[in-house]
């Protein structure tokens, strides 16, 4: 095991397979994100999502994917240009990784760039030397991802901040402010598409923002909205009118199924034993805007 991969791991405190899969994720985060550092990738880009809160921001759930924005709209941007210097540095650290990017035909072109970061999942574990007990019963096809999403283009009005990681190598990163990342997590909970399927996480994330007092950037929370589609009013959207968005959406939750969503990612299943429908409810009263 590369000694800088031995150092992260020791952070954890590992003794489920799920607590080793999750390790081995965020420390192949880390080390794609040193990869991009090093490839000029954040002089046109930012990060955000849950991996940035996590990381950078201490959320206490684990996340899957590694979610940026462009500064600017660059609709001929493309994740490919970063494919192989992600591998060549996440290799160099021990890790077999694969960049693949699918193919999506013309009709189905969006701003949001993909690729995914794919590895065998026994085999890294061996890597990182798991308790052997952990490997029994583990298929041995079984992949580790981490999808990688950029918008391609981003609405207005964000602001971003260089925060820093120090393993394995201490290097900067661009991320969204936290008003910002705040209004991008609300997006995703009022405007999110998942037909019958819950993400608890998003819910999840809300609370922690409101529980550290997060304010929230109402303004580029509207222009992501109009952005969607999801508002069109000709008034500025106000805190009273989120709200009561806010507050309609969380009566409809089904919180069993978000809970059981959630669970997997957290090492304490009993931070969401609280939640009902009236909790969220609570939760929207107190959101602060800025």
């Amino acid at each position: 095991m590369h000694d800088a991969v031995k150092t992260m791991l020791n952070a954890y405190d590992c003794r489920t397979r799920d607590d080793y899969e999750n390790a081995m994720r965020e420390i192949i985060q880390e080390v794609a994100l040193l990869g991009l550092w090093r490839s000029k990738f954040f002089e046109h880009a930012a990060f955000y999502g849950g991996t940035a809160l996590r990381v950078l921001y201490g959320l206490d759930r684990y996340s899957e994917d590694l979610d940026f924005s462009m500064l600017a709209p660059s609709p001929d941007f493309r994740l490919g240009t970063y494919g192989d210097s992600l591998q060549r540095e996440i290799r160099s650290f021990g890790f077999h990784v694969s960049f693949e990017q699918p193919t999506r035909p013309p009709e189905r072109q969006t701003a949001i760039e993909s690729a995914f970061l794919k590895t065998n999942t026994l085999r890294e574990l061996m890597v990182i030397e798991a308790d052997p007990g952990i490997l029994k019963g583990l298929h041995p096809d079984k992949q580790l991802k981490v999808k990688i999403e950029i918008d391609t283009d981003p609405p207005p009005g964000f602001q971003t901040e260089n925060q820093y990681l120090l393993q394995p190598i201490p290097f900067s990163v661009r991320v969204f402010a936290l008003p910002d990342l705040f209004a991008g997590k609300l997006h995703a909970v009022l405007c999110r598409r998942w037909k019958t399927r819950v993400k608890g996480r998003d819910w999840y994330d809300l609370a922690w923002y409101v529980g550290r007092r997060t304010p929230l950037h109402l303004s580029h929370l509207e222009a992501r909205m109009r952005q969607s589609g999801d508002y069109s009013d000709p008034s500025p959207l106000s805190r009273q009118a989120l709200v009561d968005r806010l507050r309609d959406a969380a009566d409809e939750l089904d919180v069993p199924q978000a809970r059981t969503e959630v669970e997997r990612f957290l090492r304490d299943r009993r931070a969401v034993e609280v939640w009902s429908n009236d909790f969220f409810r609570h939760i929207a009263d107190r959101i602060e805007v800025v």
